[in-house]
C-alpha cells in the first residue's frame, strides 16, 4: 500500500510529493536532533580527535570502503536537478541541491559524534543500521523510545520517493533521446508526469520487496548490493565530474578562480573517485579465492557492480546500433521529440 501511495503521489506531480516529503523530513530531523542532542549531553565517552582523523583507519581497503560508503550516503542530493522543468525558478533546484549537500554533511557529523558519545565501538558494530532505534532504547522509555524506529521507517519511505521521482524523469529524458524505449516517454494527459515509467519503476521495486520477504537469504544479497552499489555511485559521479571538466574546459581562460572551480576541482574529484572505486574493486577481487553468494565474499561483491555496468553497456549498444539514437552523435534528441513532451502541471 505504501508503494502504491508513493506511485500515486509521484504521478500526480511534484507539489503533493514535495509537501509529503517535507512532513516526513521535519519529523525525522526533529527525532534525530532530539535524541542525538540528548546523547551528546549525557554520553559517557569523551570526544576524541581520532574520530575525525583518516590516518587512524587501519588499512587502505577500509579507507576506500569508508570513502565509497560516504559517497553512497550522499547519493541522492542531486535529485533536485531532475525536477528543473517542474520548478518555477530552475535556480531553486540548484540552491536546493547544494543546501541538501551541506545539510547532510552537518547531520552526519552531528549524529556520528552523538552515537560515539553514547555507544561503544562494539555496540555500533553490533547494531549497524539500527543504531538510531538502539539509541532510543538506551535513552528513553516507551513510548518515546519508539520514535527513532518510526523516524527510520519514515526515512525509508522518503528515500523511496526521492529515488522514484528522479529515476522516472531521468528515464523520460533518455526515452526522449531514444537511448531508452518509447514507453518511458508516455506522460499522463492531465498531470504531465512520466506516469508509465513511474509505474514500471515502482513495480520493479515491489517485486524486489516481495522476494526479500519470501526468500530470507535475499536480505543478505540486498545488503551486499547496498554496499557494492557505492562502487557504481563512485563510478558515475567520477565520470560525471570528468565530463564537467571537459565540457567547461574553456573556463580555464577566464581566470584562476573560474579555472579552479570549473576544471581543476571537478577533474581532481573525478580522478579521486575513480581511483577509490578501482582500488576497492581490486580489494574485492583479491580478498577471496572463490565465488560464493555471500556479502562477505569479495568476488560476489565485485560481481554486483560489474553486472550493472555490463547491463548498462549492453543497453547503450542497443540504443546506438538498433535504435540509432542521435544522442551518440549530436548529444541530444531531435527538436521535434523534445517539443512533444509536456511539462508537469504541478510545478513548485
Amino acid at each position: 500500500m505504501i508503494l502504491l501511495a508513493l506511485t500515486v503521489l509521484a504521478v500526480t506531480g511534484v507539489r503533493g510529493a514535495t509537501r509529503f516529503q517535507f512532513a516526513l523530513l521535519v519529523f525525522e530531523y526533529a527525532v534525530l536532533l532530539g535524541f542525538c542532542g540528548w546523547a551528546l549531553i549525557t554520553g559517557d565517552h569523551a570526544v576524541s580527535l581520532s574520530w575525525f582523523n583518516p590516518f587512524e583507519i587501519s588499512s587502505g581497503t577500509h579507507f576506500a570502503q569508508g570513502m565509497v560508503l560516504a559517497v553512497f550516503f550522499f547519493w541522492g542530493w542531486d535529485a533536485a536537478f531532475s525536477v528543473n522543468e517542474e520548478t518555477r525558478d530552475p535556480g531553486d533546484s540548484a540552491r536546493g541541491g547544494l543546501i541538501a549537500l551541506f545539510a547532510m554533511l552537518g547531520l552526519f557529523l552531528f549524529a556520528s559524534v552523538a552515537f560515539q558519545r553514547e555507544m561503544s565501538l562494539a555496540e555500533l558494530v553490533r547494531n549497524g543500521p539500527q543504531a538510531l532505534p538502539y539509541l532510543g532504547e538506551k535513552l528513553a522509555a516507551e513510548p518515546w523510545a519508539t520514535l527513532p524506529l518510526v523516524a527510520l521507517m519514515f526515512s525509508a519511505v522518503a528515500s523511496v520517493q526521492a529515488t522514484l521521482i528522479p529515476t522516472a524523469r531521468g528515464l523520460l529524458a533518455m526515452g526522449r533521446d531514444r537511448t531508452m524505449g518509447p514507453l518511458w516517454t508516455r506522460v499522463h494527459p492531465r498531470w504531465g508526469t512520466p506516469a508509465a515509467g513511474t509505474a514500471v519503476v515502482m513495480s520493479v521495486a515491489a517485486v524486489i520487496a516481495v522476494f526479500a520477504f519470501a526468500i530470507p537469504e535475499l536480505s543478505d544479497m540486498l545488503l551486499a548490493a547496498v554496499n557494492a552499489i557505492g562502487l557504481i555511485v563512485a563510478l558515475y559521479y567520477g565520470l560525471t565530474a570528468l565530463a564537467c571538466a571537459v565540457r567547461f574546459r574553456a573556463a580555464r581562460h577566464g581566470g584562476p578562480r573560474e579555472a579552479l572551480l570549473a576544471v581543476v576541482v571537478p577533474a581532481l574529484s573525478g580522478l579521486v573517485l575513480l581511483g577509490l572505486g578501482g582500488y576497492l574493486g581490486y580489494s574485492y577481487l583479491t580478498m577471496s579465492d572463490h565465488f560464493e553468494l555471500s556479502p562477505d565474499n569479495g568476488w560476489f561483491m565485485f560481481s554486483l557492480p560489474a553486472v550493472i555496468v555490463l547491463a548498462g553497456l549492453g543497453m547503450a549498444a542497443v540504443a546506438k546500433y538498433v535504435r540509432r539514437s542521435p544522442y551518440f552523435t549530436t548529444g541530444r534528441g531531435t527538436d521535434a521529440e523534445a517539443l512533444t513532451l509536456p511539462m508537469d502541471r504541478t510545478a513548485v
